[in-house]
């Protein structure tokens, strides 16, 4: 199936852009001096000494991103990830009606859509300076409503399939499945206990380990989407 060819390529690219794009901006905030002296100077708030976040969650990844030169690295990369979103989510959406024999815009991929555009316009406004408590507000509820999206549409999607597991079963590694589906009840699980944590003021360090650790696990959903669909000619 020519859905499946498509759903196999674009799991990869949206797991690799954005883990090299949130990397190589660390990579940058941590070695400023390897573009000192050139117009891609790092800017001063954009700089941190070297350390582990998702260990020890010294710096944020707004903090490693938003500053120049990395936000032409990050602000590309993650709206390249929001398009590709979108036909990862058509795609599925298209394969699910062959199997089921539908012509209907599943709950997954509404959900997943609206993930990416959360995730873009949270890239677009990443770094942008506004002095009210309602723009921060606004930023952190944009945030919110991908991260809510995203572990939605995924939910759906792996109860679909799992549903279609013996329909699947010559084109699917069904021990994958069960490692998606363990996949997200975790992020779901994690995000429910760390709640009360977030909304809270301090454990800073806790937070910016959480951020790095679950984005990771977010995207980790995509990496195993191209091991869960067997090779089609």
């Amino acid at each position: 199936m020519i859905e499946i060819t498509q759903i196999r390529k674009l799991s990869l690219w949206i797991f690799f852009i954005p883990l090299s794009a949130i990397n190589l901006c660390l990579l940058i905030s941590q070695n400023p001096e390897l573009l000192e002296n050139t117009i891609f100077a790092v800017d001063q708030i954009g700089r941190s000494g070297f350390s582990i976040p998702y260990l020890d969650g010294s710096l944020s990844i707004s903090r490693a991103s938003r500053t120049f030169p990395q936000y032409l690295i990050f602000k590309p990369s993650m709206i390249l990830t929001a398009v590709l979103l979108y036909y990862y989510w058509k795609s599925n959406n298209n394969l699910v009606n062959k199997l089921y024999s539908t012509k209907i815009n599943y709950k997954f991929k509404t959900f997943g859509i609206l993930s990416a555009i959360f995730l873009a316009i949270h890239s677009i406004f990443l770094g942008i300076k506004f002095d009210l408590q309602i723009y921060k507000l606004f930023r952190r509820v944009v945030l919110l409503l991908f991260i809510i999206f995203e572990l939605i549409a995924q939910g759906y999607l792996v109860y679909h399939f799992y549903k279609l597991k013996v329909e699947l079963k010559d084109f699917v590694n069904r021990k994958v499945l069960f490692i998606k589906i363990f996949l997200v009840s975790v992020l779901v699980l994690v995000a429910v206990l760390s709640l009360p944590t977030l909304v809270t003021k301090g454990n800073t360090h806790f937070k910016h380990m959480l951020e790095w650790n679950y984005f990771v696990g977010v995207i980790l959903f995509y990496l195993l989407s191209r091991f869960f669909w067997r090779r089609t000619t």
